[in-house]
Order: structure tokens, then sequence, then C-alpha cells
């Protein structure tokens, strides 16, 4: 997994607790206290350890953390890949063109990354249809991403998310429509 997104999830945890929780996060996952290279590319291991340690010191199930993580990522997602969205897109077209625009173009300029398959089908006017295929088993991280996308277009309050499938399946299916 790229480094980026371990670098953001150490800020969310930063922001979200405080310094001192991720340097403990860190520890009880086995992981080294030396910062994430925003560069390079980790073994999923890595956030598979976090997420679970994090799971079992807030209490909170790792899939919601996901989510939540997700959600979070959305407006970092947006600045770095400004150049490939259509400035009048809202939630469901932006959905739309994820795998065609910003994930194609992701494994052409870096062929270490492998993010998520996205099979996307515009059902109508109003409703997306998203199959998650991945090995890294993520899809709560892809469910709040696509909350976070709502969020990010001031839509939250009219589009419903939701997943049809186990989140945590190499494939998952999630339902997305304009209330």
């Amino acid at each position: 997994m790229h480094g980026t997104i371990f670098t953001l999830l150490k800020r969310y945890v930063q922001t979200q607790y405080d310094h001192s929780t991720w340097v403990r996060l860190l520890e009880a996952s086995g992981l080294s206290a030396a910062d994430f290279n925003h560069k390079s590319v980790y073994p999923d291991e890595h956030m598979y350890a976090l997420i679970g340690q994090a799971a079992e010191m807030t209490g909170i199930p790792a899939g919601e953390l996901h989510e939540k993580f997700g959600e979070y990522l959305v407006p970092d997602l947006m600045y770095m890949y400004q150049k490939y969205l259509d400035p009048n897109w809202r939630t469901l077209d932006m959905l739309e063109h994820t795998e065609a625009r910003m994930h194609t173009q992701v494994r052409r300029e870096h062929v270490e990354n492998a993010p998520p398959v996205l099979d996307i089908k515009r059902l109508n006017e109003n409703e997306v249809l998203i199959n998650y295929v991945s090995q890294r088993r993520m899809g709560g991280l892809a469910v709040g991403i696509v909350r976070g996308v709502a969020a990010y277009y001031d839509e939250a309050d009219r589009i419903d998310v939701m997943p049809t499938t186990t989140e945590d399946g190499e494939r998952v299916q999630i339902h997305v429509r304009k209330k």
C-alpha cells in the first residue's frame, strides 16, 4: 500500500486523538516508530496491523474504522487527483469516472501501486452500482470514500450508500442512490 495512505492515517489518528496515540498504535502493531515515507510502498499487512490495533484500542470495529478513515481521506484524494476531475461533476459523476480517470492513471504512473478494481455501472440518473474487487479486503474503506465524496460535494444528506455484500470480502458491491 502506498505510503501516502499511511501518512494520512497518521494524520487522521493525530487529528482524532493525539500524537502519543499514534506512537502507541505503532508500538502495539510491532512497527517502527519512524514515519512512513509518502513516496514508498509498504506491505498491506502494516495497514491490517494498525487498523486491528486501533480497533482493539478504541473498541470500534475495524470495518467502521476503515469507513471513518475513508471519509477522512476524500479531501486529500480530491486535491491529489484534481487534474483528472471535471469541475461540473457531482457525487455520482465522480464515482462513475473514478476507475477510468483516477485508478487507471495511478496504475500507469505508479506500477507498484495496486488500487482496487472498480467496475462501476451508472444504473440511471440517480443510481450507481460499484463492484469493488481487491485482495486487500478493504471494502469498508471504499464505502467511507463514497460517503466522503458525497460530503465533499455537499450531498451527504441526499446520497444513500448501501453495501449489498459484506464489506470485508474481496468483492464488495456498493449501491449508491441519490434521494
